[in-house]
């Protein structure tokens, strides 16, 4: 006697997986993993790999949430346990003395704990912004050699070079440009990361995690 077998269409099998999944969540040991809203992302499937494999990407938004995710793919693209050739850690490649800064000392266990380096971008951000306050409410909607300033530009140049080092771009109107080890500068980032909505992050002092 032959079996009958009824076939799924991966689509509509997809479209279960996906709804079952919440947001924002890592499932360890499966093949879907995502980290970002679906209401903001775009999903692509790699067919060559059994079961099948989804990856996110993020639309083009000016949110917080657009604006970490385009740092993090400039930073390691979106990678969270790159280490690059200078030391740099994680999906937005940290300093081992900035993360001494918020408080994160095991290394090992950053670049395993993803929540920890989302937790850890946001309060550098809020760091950076209680440190550049006042040159972010002088130099915003200025140019600077051309280029806009922005509070997005502002953020992201500091988690490029620091903030004092973007203190000396803008108070020196552009005279004084850091670049890092692999050649991007404070204008270059300026320019690529402006006009993000970074309101949701408050300026802190003693920023940790």
């Amino acid at each position: 006697m032959k079996k009958n077998y009824i076939l799924i269409p991966l689509g509509v099998f997809m479209l279960f997986a996906f709804t079952k999944l919440n947001n924002q969540e890592l499932y360890v040991g499966k093949m879907v993993k995502y980290n970002l809203p679906k209401a903001n992302t775009i999903s692509t499937v790699n067919k060559g790999i059994v079961p099948f494999e989804v990856f996110f990407t993020p639309t083009i938004n000016n949110s917080f949430i657009g604006f970490k995710e385009a740092v993090a793919f400039k930073e390691s693209q979106g990678k969270y346990h790159k280490v690059n050739t200078l030391g740099y850690l994680g999906k937005y490649q940290f300093g081992v003395s900035t993360l001494n800064r918020l408080k994160i000392y095991n290394t090992r266990d950053f670049l395993n704990n993803p929540e920890l380096q989302e937790d850890a971008f946001l309060a550098l951000c809020s760091l950076n912004k209680w440190i550049l306050i006042r040159d972010i409410k002088r130099s915003v909607g200025k140019k600077i050699n051309g280029i806009e300033i922005t509070e997005s530009g502002i953020l992201a140049a500091a988690h490029l070079s620091g903030a004092g080092n973007v203190k000396k771009y803008l108070r020196s109107n552009g005279k004084i440009i850091f670049s890092d080890a692999y050649g991007s500068d404070i204008q270059h980032y300026m320019k690529k990361f402006k006009g993000y909505d970074t309101s949701f992050v408050k300026p802190i002092k003693n920023a940790t995690i």
